[in-house]
């Protein structure tokens, strides 16, 4: 007769002692998207029926242009685009890429040198993985976008804050860069017009940088999403053009989600030096192969088609920026300069830290925001997200009515600071 001994099973949930965990800790090291994270509770409570104001989103409250749509429509009806297309990007667009990339900026380039990818984020990670090695340094300028940190580990490499508050203009310097250089230092992460805080470097500020970058060995990764969203006679700047002796250690990132009002569509791109790209059409192919070929499609017709919509937006977009700081300085204790590209305000709510709303201590920009969530129904993100507390980010791209209501109920509550 066989013994059968009874075995235990481990509570739901839970590993058996000894066994490894069911995620990785290289996916379950990685934080959420602070912003879509923001945005989707925002959207929850409006869908609840609650009165909620959004701020936190970076997408264009404009619908794509019809033009655009209708490329779309049409590129559905041909047979071409219902089979698999080359990894790397049709043809077509790497040729429109490359056109708009000289027409825009000024930067020559072959499409050979262009890889379409799902989004500007697919971009920011293949060129990291393109060239970081594990232990290398990325010089990641704060405030940052909250995905470049995240992105830079996942391609194996050390994201290393360099801050630049209000003082500055949200700009760091030259200095401040080669403190924080070191033997492992490979790459230096630089968005001018920034998100998050609408910053613009100057043309001499850009090639300041790009010569301290050329001189030290340091690659540049150069995010110009925001390019054509820049106010006050502001010009943005490319890094590649300003220094073209940086071309060979630089890499372009870029897409059609802000400028076309297209984030739904998912295309980006970036531009670098032949061997870069090809290494990170090879992870693509792997990763996800060829964009949605209809939304290739739109993007031709985005790219080659006038600006005039993109002229309008931006129109509308300078105007609420003003509305916006008008009205988030005038509230006692925050500071907020005039953000001169992109489509965010970022405050300083530094002045606030240590006083009490509502009973409550406000000991970080994120418990500030919190309150501003939960008491005024007003929903922004705070500068946790992005480096050091004591800011917040709120995006200006929503109608000029529910930007008003939104900042006028932060100011009534603010008020309130004690």
């Amino acid at each position: 007769m066989t013994c059968v001994t009874a075995q235990t099973s481990p509570p739901p949930g839970t590993a058996p002692s000894g066994a490894r965990h069911r995620v990785s800790a290289r996916i379950a090291g990685i934080a959420e998207s602070a912003t879509l994270a923001v945005d989707a509770k925002a959207k929850a409570l409006k869908a609840a029926g609650r009165p909620v104001i959004g701020f936190g989103a970076g997408e264009p409250d404009f619908p794509t242009p019809q033009a655009i749509v209708e490329a779309a429509v049409a590129a559905c009806t041909d047979p071409a685009n219902h089979r698999y297309t080359p990894a790397g990007g049709l043809p077509v667009l790497r040729e429109a890429i490359a056109a708009k990339t000289a027409r825009d900026s000024g930067y020559q380039v072959s499409p050979a040198q262009v890889l379409v990818t799902n989004g500007g984020k697919q971009a920011v990670y293949e060129a990291f993985a393109a060239i970081l090695d594990p232990g290398d340094e990325l010089l990641l300028p704060a405030p940052y976008w909250t995905t470049y940190p995240e992105a830079a580990r996942l391609a194996g490499g050390v994201a290393v804050e360099v801050f630049a508050g209000l003082e500055q203009g949200y700009k760091v310097t030259v200095d401040q860069l080669e403190a924080a250089r070191t033997p492992r230092t490979k790459a230096l992460l630089f968005c001018s017009p920034s998100n998050p805080t609408g910053a613009v470097y100057s043309p001499e500020e850009v090639r300041a940088i790009g010569h301290w970058a050329l001189e030290h060995g340091v690659w540049v990764i150069s995010d110009e999403i925001y390019e054509h969203l820049v106010y006050d006679g502001v010009r943005a700047a490319s890094m590649p053009v300003e220094v073209p002796e940086l071309a060979d250690t630089c890499i372009v990132v870029n897409g059609v989600a802000k400028t076309y009002a297209m984030t739904g569509w998912r295309v980006g791109w970036l531009i670098g030096p032949p061997d870069v790209v090809k290494g990170a059409a090879n992870l693509q192919s792997h990763l996800s192969s060829n964009v949605a070929n209809v939304s290739q499609r739109a993007a031709v017709q985005a790219l080659t088609g006038d600006l005039t919509a993109v002229a309008a937006m931006r129109e509308a977009f300078d105007r609420r920026r003003t509305t916006m700081v008008r009205m988030l300085d005038a509230i006692e204790g925050v500071r907020c300069p005039l953000p001169q590209g992109a489509f965010y305000a970022y405050p300083s709510v530094e002045d606030l830290i240590g006083k009490t709303l509502r009973g409550t201590e406000i000991t970080s920009s994120a418990v500030l925001a919190e309150l501003i969530l939960s008491e005024a129904e007003v929903a922004v993100v705070p500068g946790e997200a992005f480096g050091p507390s004591g800011f917040l980010r709120l995006s200006y791209a929503l109608a000029d009515a529910d930007l008003v209501t939104g900042v006028e109920r932060i100011q009534a509550l603010l008020a309130e600071v004690r």
